[in-house]
């Protein structure tokens, strides 16, 4: 390509002649143009790119902030707070002489209940009047209950065996609750704690053969059967509530007609209506295992079951562990923990989407305190009031 140039000549300067050029921009339009350049599309590479946090169930709280019971929050806090006390009480009494050696319980983070990579001797220094160490003979070091501790489980061993009959009959109504009438041991070993039921009640069940029978199925699994139906528990806190405080009872629970919103009612009537739809309840004691899976008694069955599950526990609460163990025996679904989201009135859930607790609002005052407490509950909080002291 031939390029042209347009040139003039100035005055003579030292005898040379200069030439200027002048009027090039048209001709160098190749290299200054007029037009933007914003379409060249500039990616930032991805190392440098800021990455958002993707919303986890473990880390994402159920209730929102307007929703939020901070008194029931604080009990899933103060219960994290006293994990490793609970379950290495559990685990040490377990042992011979009560004692374990401390290079072992390093290595047991799941049994005593501490994050795994933390050192043990951090968590038994939180509670210096439940938990020592000593150098044995062996020249080990060990960890063991106090003197202190030791007499503590002789009062807590004491208040179990004056609530033995009671602790018998919410066993019962659990068998009569479930689908055939029977519940493996293992469950309810692993749910004792949440029922009052004393460490050794797999081999006191033996002493009442006109309420359980004990079946070893292939495999070696032993379940507990129910012997004898007894009407007189087959009634639920529901029904006992409905004869003290109707009003309160209907209000528990809202199944609200579907497409009530079509009707263009006014929101007496709408309330009228709904609770045509949630009353009558169905028992807990019936036989949830008959309803068709999705209609609204089979829901309304489910829920029952629940509200009567929590009334049997020491504290009118549960974790989703303690739900979902007895997922087969009450019929419940993988929906449930939407299902329960839809009570706020009876049910209220703590702590994240996947690690939820369950609370019978109810029986909490505004403080989250208890109203009706079992023995074994005012000993459970005296013991958490002396793991928190440094010294008698």
């Amino acid at each position: 390509m031939a390029w042209s140039f347009v040139f003039s000549k100035t005055r003579p300067l030292n005898t040379s002649t200069t030439f200027t050029i002048f009027n090039l921009r048209p001709y160098l339009s190749i290299f200054t143009s007029d037009f933007s350049t914003s379409f060249l599309v500039t990616k930032t590479p991805q190392k440098f790119k800021k990455r958002k946090k993707k919303e986890s169930p473990r880390t994402t709280l159920v209730q929102t902030e307007p929703n939020r019971i901070p008194a029931l929050e604080r009990i899933v806090e103060r219960d994290a707070f006293f994990r490793f006390l609970i379950k290495s009480k559990e685990f040490l009494s377990k042992q011979p002489q009560h004692v374990l050696r401390l290079d072992d319980a390093g290595k047991l983070y799941r049994e005593l209940g501490y994050p795994r990579g933390r050192k043990v001797a951090r968590f038994i220094q939180r509670h210096p009047l439940i938990f020592e160490t000593y150098r044995h003979d062996d020249g080990k070091m060990w960890i063991g209950f106090t003197d202190f501790m030791e007499e503590l489980l002789e009062e807590e061993r004491s208040v179990m065996d004056s609530m033995e009959i009671d602790r018998v009959d919410k066993v019962r109504k659990l068998l009569m609750m479930s689908a055939q009438k029977r519940i493996p041991l293992s469950k309810i070993y692993h749910c004792r704690l949440l029922f009052g039921i004393p460490e050794d009640f797999r081999d006191r069940v033996a002493k009442y053969p006109n309420y359980f029978r004990v079946v070893v199925e292939d495999g070696g699994k032993r379940v507990l059967e129910l012997v004898n139906w007894d009407p007189m528990l087959a009634v639920s806190a529901l029904e006992k509530e409905f004869m003290v405080d109707e009003d309160k009872v209907k209000r528990a629970f809202k199944f609200a007609v579907k497409h009530s919103k079509d009707l263009d009612l006014d929101e007496d009537d709408t309330r009228k209506l709904n609770l045509l739809n949630t009353l009558p309840l169905v028992s807990p004691y019936s036989d949830g295992s008959k309803l068709d899976l999705w209609t609204l008694e089979a829901e309304k069955y489910r829920v029952g079951v629940l509200h009567e599950f929590l009334s049997l526990t020491l504290e009118k609460r549960a974790s989703i562990h303690h739900v979902v163990e007895f997922k087969e025996e009450f019929s419940l679904t993988k929906h449930t923990y939407q299902m329960l989201l839809k009570q706020p009135r009876t049910f209220y859930l703590a702590g994240t989407e996947m690690n939820w607790v369950l609370f019978l609002k109810d029986s909490y005052d505004e403080n989250g305190v208890l109203i009706n407490k079992d023995p074994q509950v005012v000993f459970t909080e005296k013991l958490f009031k002396y793991a928190q002291m440094q010294e008698r």
